[in-house]
This record gives structure tokens, C-alpha cells and sequence, in this order.
């Protein structure tokens, strides 16, 4: 019995912003899933996004035997190989973006969050960093496998504030870690058993911005046996709170899984890197430079929809019936 992933996933402008920075990727050939929230002004957020999913996919599609055979690269723990190059792709996601904002002063101060999943043997590996979240969905709750990078739990934790006493004081939205702000990055990274029928929901905080995780769950359990309306309704239901952000939502549940002795790994931060692994990095961004593309590719989704106004579509079937209309008039009034 071999492994066997089953993913869904849905990225929505919401019903504020004028475009989308969220971004995500379902790869289920090499069972990798990725939420992102990008920020930064003139689109800078949504170059963020898309710039880490581009960086992950080509490292886990294209490069993924050379890159897991530099040691350079290394994060310096003993880990199962999918989530040990999950967290050197991540590393490069963030370099691309901190390279990027270096060479565009339009783009100075962009990030993105990011929370992702890499399924091998019995075992998932969480990669997060900012407040964009995972969690393991049971029949009886929801559990939490990330904690946010934001201002508000850090004050709860220092100084045991409720999260309404610590939102009053630093806002709800200020992160303290993010891909691309700075030249290197932490990441938490855990290691956790799976079984089959176990399901993970991943969410930007479009949605759990908005949503507590009794609500969350109550919603996702409603609709478990169905990873689509389970992503679908989750949407809505943030849209339903007043959609003031983008939100995306991926599901994911484990279909077969073979056990294995593998021990999991309890949560640890990989610190930032140091000035000879950046130059290592920026080595390889050359490398993966060569396989981006000007479309993105089926495994690749965002959101397209932009706000105020008709879509391309619309805009073409109404061309076509004033073209069928004048037709119609010439051909049944004209001369006999």
C-alpha cells in the first residue's frame, strides 16, 4: 500500500480588495501544499506570493536530487528528505523575493507568509513562517500545528493578555515574520504521524482573521467528507464576515499511508542563514531562474478575478449578441 494524497483548494479576492496577493499550490505527485498571503504596495505582495510558489515548484519538480545533494544547504537536522528540501526550498523562496525587492525600489519591503505541507512515508512536515496557518482536522476538534508570527501573540505570551488586550495595543495584523523582508529567514518546522483519513487545512488569515477556531471547525467538519465544499464553504463563510481580505483555503486528506518506525520531530525554529549559505543560495537561484516560465502551469492557482468591472467573458458574449442583433435586423428588414 503506497501513500495517496487527496487535495483541494480555493483562492478568492474576497469582496474589499481590488486584487488578490494570496497564492497557493497543490502538487500531488510529490504531495507538497503551499498557502501564501503576500503584502506590499503596487502588487509587490502578489510578486511575493507567486515568487515563492515558483521557487517551490521548480526546486521539488526540476532540481530536487541536486539541490538535496548539497550539503551547503543543509538544514542541519537528521529529516526525512521531503520536508529537509521543503525547508531549503523555502529558504530559496526567500532570497528570490529578498533579490527581487533589491532590484526594484517599487518593490522594497515586500513579503509573504507562508504555511506548507510535504507528505513522505507516515509523517507530514510543516514549514511556517508569519501568520498563515495549518491545522489537522478530527472528529472532534481542530488542531493547531502552527503558531503565528505577529505581534499579538507574542504579547499574549509575554505578558499573558487575552488576544482582545494585545489586538487594542499592536493591531491584529502586524506579522514579525515573513519570506523576502530580510536576507535570512526562520522557520518553524515540525514532523507529525499521519493516518489514513487523517485531514489537514491550511488557511491565510483571510480566513482565520475572521474566524475563530471553533467556527473553522465547525464549518469543515459539516462538510468533511468532501474536501472541495470543506475549502468551498470556508470561503463563503469568510466572505459571509464581511470579506475585508483575500482568503485561501487548501484541504487535504491522507487516502493510504503504509506505516513506517520513522520518528517525528518535535517543533523546532531553523535559524536564519548565514552569509556563506546565502551565497550558496543565490548560486542555485541562477539555476532555477532557467525553468521559469511566463504562464504559469495547472499545479500553479491564484486567483485571477479582479473587482469593478465584467470579466473578459461577459464582456466578449455581449459583443456577440449585438453582433448577432445587427444581423438579425439587416437580414429580416432589408429589401426583398
Amino acid at each position: 500500500m503506497s501513500l495517496i494524497i487527496k487535495s483541494a483548494g480555493k483562492t478568492d479576492i474576497g469582496l474589499v480588495r481590488s486584487g488578490n496577493e494570496d497564492y497557493l499550490y497543490l502538487d500531488d505527485r510529490n504531495h507538497v501544499y503551499v498557502v501564501c498571503d503576500g503584502m506590499g504596495g503596487h502588487q509587490a505582495g502578489e510578486v511575493a506570493s507567486m515568487a515563492a510558489v515558483q521557487t517551490i515548484e521548480v526546486v521539488h519538480n526540476e532540481l530536487r536530487r541536486s539541490i538535496l545533494k548539497d550539503e551547503r544547504l543543509s538544514p542541519g537536522r537528521s529529516l526525512p528528505d521531503e520536508t529537509d528540501l521543503l525547508l531549503r526550498s523555502v529558504r530559496l523562496a526567500n532570497r528570490e523575493i529578498h533579490n527581487r525587492a533589491l532590484a526594484n525600489p517599487a518593490m522594497a519591503g515586500m513579503g509573504t507568509t507562508i504555511v506548507a505541507l510535504t507528505f513522505e512515508h507516515d509523517l507530514v512536515g510543516v514549514a511556517h513562517v508569519g501568520d498563515s496557518r495549518a491545522y489537522r482536522l478530527d472528529r472532534k476538534e481542530l488542531t493547531p500545528l502552527t503558531a503565528d508570527h505577529s505581534w499579538v501573540n507574542e504579547m499574549q505570551a509575554a505578558h499573558n493578555m487575552s488576544q482582545q488586550e494585545a489586538e487594542s495595543i499592536v493591531g491584529k495584523n502586524v506579522i514579525t515574520r515573513a519570506l523576502g523582508v530580510r536576507e535570512g529567514v526562520e522557520i518553524d518546522c515540525r514532523l507529525l504521524r499521519v493516518n489514513a483519513g487523517d485531514t489537514f487545512i491550511l488557511c491565510s488569515d483571510g480566513l482565520c482573521g475572521f474566524a475563530d477556531d471553533d467556527e473553522i471547525f465547525e464549518v469543515a467538519n459539516r462538510h468533511r467528507d468532501d474536501l472541495q465544499k470543506i475549502v468551498e464553504n470556508l470561503v463563503r463563510f469568510a466572505n459571509d464576515r464581511g470579506g475585508n481580505d483575500n482568503v485561501t483555503v487548501v484541504a487535504v486528506r491522507v487516502e493510504e499511508v503504509r506505516p513506517t518506525d520513522i520518528p517525528e520531530v518535535t517543533k523546532f525554529t531553523l535559524p536564519a542563514q548565514a552569509q556563506d549559505l546565502i551565497a550558496a543560495e543565490n548560486e542555485w537561484l541562477k539555476r532555477i531562474h532557467e525553468f521559469d516560465s511566463a504562464e504559469p502551469p495547472a499545479t500553479r492557482v491564484q486567483a485571477k478575478k479582479k473587482a469593478g468591472g465584467p470579466s473578459k467573458l461577459i464582456l466578449l458574449l455581449i459583443f456577440l449578441f449585438f453582433v448577432a442583433a445587427a444581423w438579425a435586423i439587416v437580414h429580416f428588414t432589408g429589401p426583398r
